[in-house]
């Protein structure tokens, strides 16, 4: 017996069982004398696909009749018939056109998961496999009498039109896979909204996920793949109701679009170089799912990173925007209001759709009512099944998952307090004087600030030579940074004019010292030394980076001084220093239990995503590692170090350079051998600093067992042997959550995959650490990345190095 290995939606190992031999058929059609049994395949005529039974592990004794790639290595499949009723590998299944023309699957025992009623009694009846996997039931005069496209399971191939409503009723769900080796019906599905029938939803059970655009006969996701490849997926409208269609240009390789176990819709497309590459996403960012901003806020995607903002008007209710913004000023019924316009909006859900209303008929409709809080005339589909309905949608209480794109057409009309027009000229006559007096009093204020501030500035910087290396106000975004400039006399003065018994700290760019500045704020001071790696240009980085980004899990900036040729920061005093001085000392290391441990994983997690996802900037840290994860007095971890940080403007996800920065062992392996960094080289640290706190062991640690010479290798063959509880320091290993710290494990060993596209987002990594019943994919094996091609200039104090990329050219 012969077993052929190729892997899944989610790249797992799936088995085909074909038990090879003379007798075996490898055409495309099914008929009444031939029915296929296990080891049998049908193979489309152009041999793009085949269908026949699987099983999804190498452990798994049960199979699943299915449809998959044929032409290509890792075959992946698209569909699969009796996903919740599988049948035993040694009860000899069949599928079969029976005489009664109905396509039956069968076992050995009597058994039948799954079939396909046919009212027509013919002995011509056959079913074929097209080219475009396409499994479809044909009377004997061609006609489709059942297909497989009009029954998906998570995966649309291009062509298929997917029926999600008739006649206003939903009928049709794209499903997940339970997991990613569980074909199984799952938690995730795509259809639509019952409530509206006019809007997609992706659900998590019951509960909405993520919502997509309203249905308008546009795309909710396509575009240009590098120049050449159009991918689309439209819905829209027909005489037969709503439908869902994934179409590509001609020419275009193997794609698919498909609802994966984690609920996320992707675009994929075969990049010929053995994997499957995601050309679009939904989610694209943490705030893209359903109410994550919270009532009257709104996900702005039009920046460099999705970030929750108020409507206009409202105001953050609290400290964290995701719980929702309120009103600046209330509104009356019965007193005067307005309406704003907000353009580029992914209009709130909970609508109310009004029919036979034109736009001005829609905006008095809001007016007239007390309760109606916004209105929209959107761009709804007037042609087929819904010619004859209005376009006016209606909003009363709260506005909830509502998003702004740079892509999106539609026009939310937000209702607020007070009218914009005042007719009372004794009002004017009051205020008009009035604003003079301000605005005087204004200019006479910024003149004393400016002349205050260029005085000091003198003062602290060495004859004027830096003043311009300073001006960031147009550096990002036209904003001033909120921090200050101290003088070197009043930094000298709070650390003993840097004394030893200062001094906490030390590092290759410097020493940092703790000093008190303003009374009795503690700040600790990093003084970067004159022969630092850390030059101008990293130095100014550290300054407009840390004093733009504003998260919990983010060391906070309070100030900066030159003075000569000296540069110093000061930054938040956190009594704890770094995580390196708990984690591998052993006088230390028992103070980390693992609910501390687990809390400083997830705050990390949570800070880059801020960096990547959440904040106005994508910002790539680079040098990623337990010093440079600061403590306070809680234990709440903060990342630090900013000065081999990058910024990425626009959609611009990765970069390339010939000057590779980090430490060994932290940086991932497309950055060290070629120079190429991306979030997902973030990723990567991550990984292996998760690692370093589950295990207490250094990425190369003289602990480690022999012939493992890193720790993501060791991790991953305890993991790959059962074994990952050996990997659990002794501290905490009989009082812990042995089901968190496994999953730990396995999501630092899926963040140290060697591929980038292997690797998850930090979106993906905060909710797989946050979410115990989620199911995670098995991570693929690192390797070991050796040192030995490389030119490194490195001292021992300096823990970030210079590593020169040497080419090689055959002669």
């Amino acid at each position: 017996m012969k077993k052929t290995v190729f892997t899944a939606t989610s790249c797992i190992p799936i088995l085909i069982l074909p038990f090879l031999s003379s007798l075996c058929q490898s055409d495309d059609q099914l008929t009444h004398a031939k029915p296929l049994s296990a080891g049998d395949t049908l193979i489309s005529k152009g041999r793009d696909f085949a269908l026949g039974f699987f099983s999804p592990n190498s452990s798994s004794t049960s199979l699943y009749l299915g449809i998959w790639y044929h032409n290509i290595p890792g075959h992946t499949v698209v569909w699969t018939a009796n996903r919740d009723n599988p049948i035993a590998a040694t009860s000899s299944p069949m599928l079969a056109i029976t005489n009664s023309s109905d396509l039956v699957l069968s076992d050995s025992q009597g058994g039948s998961p799954w079939a396909v009623k046919n009212n027509i009694s013919s002995m011509g009846v056959v079913a074929v496999l097209l080219d475009t996997g396409n499994f479809v039931l044909q009377s004997p005069n061609g006609t489709s009498i059942w297909q497989s496209f009009d029954h998906p399971t998570d995966t649309i191939l291009p062509g298929t039109r997917i029926y999600l409503s008739q006649k206003a009723r939903v009928v049709r769900r794209l499903i997940a896979w339970k997991g990613p080796t569980d074909p199984s019906t799952g938690d995730f599905s795509l259809g639509l909204d019952p409530n509206s029938n006019l809007q997609l939803v992706i659900w998590h059970r019951t509960m909405p996920y993520l919502r997509l655009n309203i249905l308008d006969d546009a795309s909710v996701g396509g575009g240009i793949y590098k120049n050449t490849i159009f991918y689309e997926a439209i819905a829209g409208t027909s005489r037969d109701g709503f439908y869902y269609e994934f179409s590509v240009s001609d020419g275009s390789p193997y794609a698919r679009l498909m609802l994966d176990h984690m609920g996320a819709l992707r675009t994929l497309s075969w990049n010929n170089h053995s994997s499957w590459t995601t050309v679009f996403e939904h989610p694209a960012s943490s705030c893209d799912l359903y109410g994550s901003c919270g009532p009257f806020s709104y996900c702005d995607n039009t920046g460099a990173a999705a970030t929750c903002r108020c409507l206009d008007g409202f105001e953050s209710a609290g400290l964290n925007i995701s719980r929702g913004c309120r009103r600046t000023k209330q509104l009356e019924c019965g007193k005067q209001s307005h309406f704003v316009t907000l353009p580029k909006m992914k209009l709130p859900d909970k609508f109310l759709h009004v029919l036979n209303r034109s736009f001005h008929e829609c905006t008095t409709e809001c007016s007239n009512n007390c309760s109606c809080t916004a209105y929209a005339y959107t761009n709804l589909s007037s042609n087929g099944a819904m010619a004859d309905q209005s376009r006016c949608l209606l909003w009363t209480g709260e506005l909830v998952d509502t998003g702004k794109y740079s892509n999106y057409n539609d026009n939310l009309h937000l209702r607020l307090a007070n009218s914009p027009v005042r007719k009372n000229i004794k009002l004017v006559k009051i205020v008009v004087p009035t604003m003079a007096c301000v605005l005087i009093l204004a200019c006479l204020l910024v003149g004393i600030f400016k002349y205050r501030a260029s005085k000091r500035k003198k003062r602290n910087i060495n004859n004027g030579s830096m003043l311009g290396y300073l001006s960031f106000s147009n550096e990002i975004g036209g904003e001033h940074l909120d921090f200050s400039f101290v003088s070197f006399e009043d930094i000298a003065t709070a650390t003993d004019n840097f004394s030893e018994s200062k001094q906490i700290g030390s590092g290759g760019f410097g020493k940092v010292y703790k000093g008190i500045l303003q009374g009795d704020n503690e700040v600790a001071i990093k003084r970067l030394s004159k022969g630092s790696a850390q030059g101008i240009e990293e130095f100014r980085n550290e300054i407009i980076l840390i004093a733009k980004l504003q998260h919990k899990n983010l060391v906070r900036l309070l100030g900066c001084c030159i003075f000569g040729d000296e540069r110093l920061l000061i930054y938040e005093y956190l009594p704890n220093k770094s995580l390196d001085a708990f984690l591998f000392d052993d006088r230390r290391q028992y103070v980390l239990d693992w609910p501390t441990r687990f809390q400083i994983i997830k705050g990390v997690a949570r800070g880059l995503l801020y960096l990547h996802q959440d904040s106005r900037l994508t910002v790539i840290h680079r040098d990623l590692k337990p010093s440079n994860i600061l403590l306070d007095s809680e234990m709440t971890p903060k990342i630090s170090d900013f000065g081999m940080a990058r910024i990425f403007g626009g959609n611009k996800q990765e970069a390339k350079t010939t000057r590779v920065v980090g430490t060994y062992g932290y940086m991932s392996p497309e950055y060290v051998m070629g120079g190429a960094f991306s979030v997902k080289s973030d990723t990567y640290s991550f990984g292996v600093l998760l690692l370093e706190i589950v295990s207490g062991l250094k990425i190369t640690s003289p602990q480690l067992v022999e012939n493992f010479v890193s720790l993501t290798t060791y991790a991953w063959r305890l993991w790959a042997d059962g074994k990952a509880t050996e990997l659990v320091h002794s501290s905490f290993a009989e009082n812990c959550s042995l089901n968190e710290v496994l999953r730990c494990i396995q999501v630092g060993l899926l963040c140290v995959q060697d591929r980038p596209d292997d690797r998850p987002l930090m979106s993906s990594v905060t909710f797989m650490l946050e979410n115990e019943s989620v199911s995670l994919p098995a991570p693929k094996q690192p390797a070991y990345l050796g040192l030995q091609n490389f030119e490194s200039e490195e001292s021992r104090e300096n823990s970030v190095n210079t590593v020169s990329i040497t080419a090689v050219e055959g002669r």
